[in-house]
């Protein structure tokens, strides 16, 4: 979707328009959880997804899902092995995607990364006795190193991001950036569909194919949208060297992740001082969607492992194939 946009962004139209973003209101009461939804601090309703294990929980994962996306597709090819081992998933459907309120408008970088934080608070307060993980891919991940950086940080554990949002636009070349500047002054209504040909997400056919099936995936993008999606990523590489709060966090890419170009995930990596304890884990067959790829069996076991000790090695090479991927 981000190629797709700056294939977008080379239309000339003549309307200049305003790009749209709904924001979450004014508060109205205290966030809060009800059986299917969160509740945020607005009287929004977010939808929410829970998915216990057949045995008592071990950890408790805040899963926040990619762009155009939504909370019962991305976890769909892992879940099983995740509460196998005893983890407690939920999973809420962000501000304008699947059944949120204001569906394929963007809400807001800080909204988004306010609902995260939240939503990590109310778990944190329902499972006091449990340890407590935020997990995004790929615009979940760039929502989660925003919400990691607010005062006072979310009450976890630690942070999984999964193939992160990071595409600075300091990085791209001038064409794509005088088209971001043209889409936004003049085209932020137009919807975009498709992507770029020869792109994928991922090396799952069948999780591809569910992807273009599923009715809550969003498959016609306004403008506008998508440049909220960068000013997101924008605002995520300025916050990673300060993430993630004191907080443990693991960060995994897959070598041939074909949405979030490697050089900029390089770029916004080598920003981070080394004293923040950010683990880099690169898998040699990974694509964008981790979680669903050929090899999504050694990621969950990675950050199962995570998840069971912090600063405990992972079973994969992943960690220790990352300085020779970040040196290229």
């Amino acid at each position: 979707m981000i190629r797709a946009l700056l294939a977008a962004c080379a239309l000339l139209l003549t309307a200049a328009c305003t790009p749209v973003v709904m924001p979450a209101g004014p508060p109205v009461a205290l966030p809060r959880l009800e059986p299917e939804a969160v509740i945020a601090a607005d009287g929004a309703r977010l939808p929410m997804r829970v998915f216990p294990p057949e045995g008592a929980p071990r950890a408790v994962i805040l899963a926040l899902h990619g762009f155009n996306d939504h909370s019962g597709n991305f976890l769909t090819d892992s879940l099983e092995v995740l509460m196998q081992a005893g983890m407690l998933v939920y999973a809420y459907d962000q501000r304008g995607f699947g059944r949120a309120p204001n569906r394929g408008y963007w809400a807001g970088a800080e909204t988004m990364a306010a609902d995260a934080a939240a939503a990590a608070r109310l778990l944190a307060e329902r499972h006091p006795g449990l340890p407590l993980f935020m997990m995004g891919e790929s615009m979940g991940a760039a929502v989660s190193i925003l919400a990691a950086g607010m005062d006072p940080a979310p009450p976890v554990r630690g942070y999984v991001l999964l193939a992160p949002a990071l595409w600075n636009r300091e990085l791209m070349n001038p064409l794509m950036r005088g088209g971001i500047w043209l889409a936004e002054r003049t085209i932020p209504a137009l919807p975009v569909q498709g992507g770029v040909g020869g792109v994928v997400a991922s090396d799952n056919e069948a999780a591809l194919r569910r992807l273009g099936r599923d009715p809550l995936v969003i498959r016609v993008t306004r403008v506008d949208s998508a440049l909220g999606l960068m000013d997101l990523m924008d605002k995520a590489v300025a916050a990673l060297p300060r993430c993630c709060g004191g907080a443990p966090a693991l960060l995994l890419y897959g070598e041939r992740d074909m949405i979030v170009p490697p050089r900029m995930t390089r770029a916004a990596v080598a920003s981070v001082p080394a004293q923040t304890g950010l683990r880099i884990g690169v898998y040699a067959g990974g694509y964008h969607l981790l979680l669903a790829g050929g090899n999504r069996e050694e990621v969950v076991r990675d950050i199962l492992a995570f998840i069971e000790d912090p600063r405990g090695p992972l079973p994969s090479d992943a960690e220790a194939r990352a300085p020779g991927w970040l040196a290229r």
